[in-house]
Formats: structure tokens, C-alpha cells, sequence
């Protein structure tokens, strides 16, 4: 499962300013129009072309969960495009992501302070850097890993380090066992 990216999506979903199509008929037509035909879909579902005509034709009206889960993710990752790359480019220049989590921080510091691991719930407002940064390495294709990272070095420096004004002797910070985790633009 891959949370961060996940949570990168949902929060730049909320931007859509028309609700994506919710039956199966209405994705499936959605999805045959983008990928001009009902061949490219079927391979994008990994299901029949003639199961995929039978959805348009509203033949067939409640799909198997997997399938369902597999129409609206693909419909989603498609809905607005325009609006999407707004809703990006407004938080990578102007402002910035709300990361919202409740997970385990610690981080590593020299010797005599606590550095004790703990759960912490978090409300913390990143700058326009760590949006662009964040989305970037979505769309590289970067690992949840590597996007846990960029996450944990902006709470270093804009949680821990108050951008500079202490902690800052500060080296690394842990982020493991999350809980929860949401992104807002």
C-alpha cells in the first residue's frame, strides 16, 4: 500500500471542481472515451472487451469490489487534469501542503537530549518547496520510502528546527509506524 502517494492524490482530488462519474456505466463510458476503444480498457482492467461493452451498455451495473476499486482509481487518476495540475502548481509555488499525521518521531541528536521516539499527531503547514518536492517525486515514480523521507526532513526543519531558529544540532528524524496520515493543499 502505498500511503504517501495515496494521500498525495486524495488531497489533490479535493480540488476537482465536478465530482467524478460514481456508476459503473458512467466510469466505464468515461474511460472508453479517454482511451478511444473498448480494447485499451479491457487491458487497462485486465477483463474482456465484451465485458467492458457490456458496462457501457449498462448490461451489467455492479462490478466485483476489485474491479470497482480498479474503475475508480483509474477514473480518478484521469478526472480534471487541468484542475489537478492547478491544484499542484498552486502548492509547489504559493501554498504549500498541510501534512496531518499521528505517528511515531524521534529523531537523532547529540548526546544528552530526548530523543526517545513517541507517537506524535501532527498538524504541520509545509512550505511551497516540500509541496514541489513531494509532487515531483510522485510523478517520478519515487517509492513510498523516499516520499516518507522528503516528508520526515520537512518536519525536521519546519516542526523540529522552526526553520532554523533551534535544534540546530538536530541530524536525522525518524518517521515509522504511522497511523494516519492526510495531506491538504
Amino acid at each position: 500500500m502505498s500511503m504517501f502517494a495515496d494521500s498525495l492524490d486524495q488531497a489533490v482530488q479535493r480540488a476537482f471542481t465536478r465530482p467524478a462519474p460514481k456508476s459503473a456505466g458512467a466510469q466505464m463510458r468515461y474511460l472508453v472515451k479517454q482511451y478511444k476503444g473498448t480494447r485499451a480498457v479491457a487491458q487497462l482492467l485486465r477483463i474482456s472487451q465484451r465485458t467492458v461493452e457490456r458496462y457501457v451498455k449498462d448490461q451489467i451495473k455492479k462490478p466485483r469490489p476489485d474491479l470497482a476499486a480498479r474503475m475508480d482509481r483509474e477514473v480518478k487518476a484521469r478526472w480534471q487534469p487541468h484542475i489537478r495540475a492547478k491544484a499542484k502548481e498552486r502548492a509547489a509555488t504559493t501554498g504549500g501542503i498541510v501534512i496531518d499525521t499521528r505517528a511515531r518521531l524521534g529523531y537523532t541528536a547529540p548526546i544528552g537530549s530526548t530523543d526517545q521516539d513517541r507517537i506524535r499527531h501532527l498538524t504541520v503547514a509545509l512550505p511551497p518547496q516540500y509541496a514541489a518536492r513531494l509532487f515531483d517525486a510522485q510523478e517520478a515514480g519515487t517509492t513510498d520510502q523516499q516520499l516518507q523521507e522528503i516528508a520526515a526532513e520537512a518536519l525536521k526543519e519546519i516542526y523540529f528546527q522552526d526553520s532554523g531558529r533551534r535544534a540546530g544540532s538536530l541530524e536525522e528524524v525518524r518517521f515509522t509506524d504511522i497511523e494516519h496520515l492526510d495531506f491538504d493543499l
